[in-house]
């Protein structure tokens, strides 16, 4: 395996202050790369910190990824700094999960922090991906992209959105040697996930192993094992791939309504 497959090259990586985009940036920075991430909290600036103390070329931008000035300011200042992007991780999503009574802000909110945050940040940084001969873009989208959960108008139709808009952008800018895939989680241990966990004091030891018998693996996944895949996709690995998307499930959108049976029930270790 090749450990330094990001050498010289430049990422944004939007929401990387925790869960996920904390992995993502932290392992691009580990294979040798430069990386500005953004985030809602000012957490970020304490991340940034530990990161560089660590050794890594990290550059922390506090914003609303929902705002289109900040989603300019973001490509900008990357270019300010960095002269260049290689690769873009559109990552930061509001988890609004309403249902029949999501009003118009839920919806907006759900849509602009979502496809249209991660349209614009496509479109403002295609001009400097061009001039740098190509890239590869990864959004991160979800396995509520494409199945019926409870209440999650919202959340779920703004995930099946980033789903299609992938492909049309992958068809788009083939031409410019962009690459544009998604990577679709299953259940995964998050800042949303811990909150749902603790709201009956249960915690992880609780609801991990309920939660986990959705997964054939029959477990949740830890952020790590979602930005390992993404990382993959925004590789020279992966230069023939794009317009698809890598379900990084644990087996979710495989399993019937079986579920696992007396077979497996018992298998997951981790």
């Amino acid at each position: 395996m090749n450990f330094n497959r990001f050498k010289n090259k430049v990422a944004i990586v939007t929401g990387g202050s925790s869960g996920l985009g904390y992995s993502i940036v932290e392992e691009f920075c580990k294979e040798g790369g430069k990386v500005l991430f953004t985030g809602i909290s000012d957490r970020g600036i304490e991340v940034e910190h530990n990161f560089k103390k660590e050794g890594y070329n990290v550059t922390f931008l506090h914003g609303d990824m929902g705002l289109e000035e900040f989603c300019k300011e973001t490509i900008l200042k990357t270019i300010e700094i960095y002269g260049k992007i290689d690769c873009l991780v559109n990552n930061a999503f509001s988890f609004t999960a309403k249902g029949v009574n999501a009003t118009k802000e839920d919806w907006l909110c759900s849509l602009n922090t979502g496809p249209v945050a991660f349209a614009r940040m496509v479109q403002f940084a295609v001009p400097y991906m061009k001039e740098n001969g190509g890239g590869a873009v990864v959004n991160i989208s979800s396995i509520s992209a494409y199945i019926a959960q409870i209440d999650r108008w919202t959340y779920n139709a703004s995930k099946g959105a980033v789903h299609q808009l992938t492909k049309c952008q992958a068809l788009d800018l083939a031409k410019f040697n962009i690459r544009v895939n998604e990577v679709a989680p299953g259940w995964t241990w998050s800042n949303e996930t811990d909150k749902a966990a603790d709201l009956d004091g249960g915690g992880r030891e609780k609801w991990g192993p309920i939660w986990g018998k959705f997964q054939i693996l029959n477990r949740m996944a830890q952020p790590i094992e979602i930005a390992r895949p993404t990382l993959f996709m925004l590789s020279d690995d992966a230069s023939f791939i794009t317009g698809t998307t890598l379900d990084v499930d644990g087996g979710y959108l495989a399993l019937g309504p079986e579920g696992l049976g007396e077979s497996t029930v018992n298998a997951g270790s981790k």
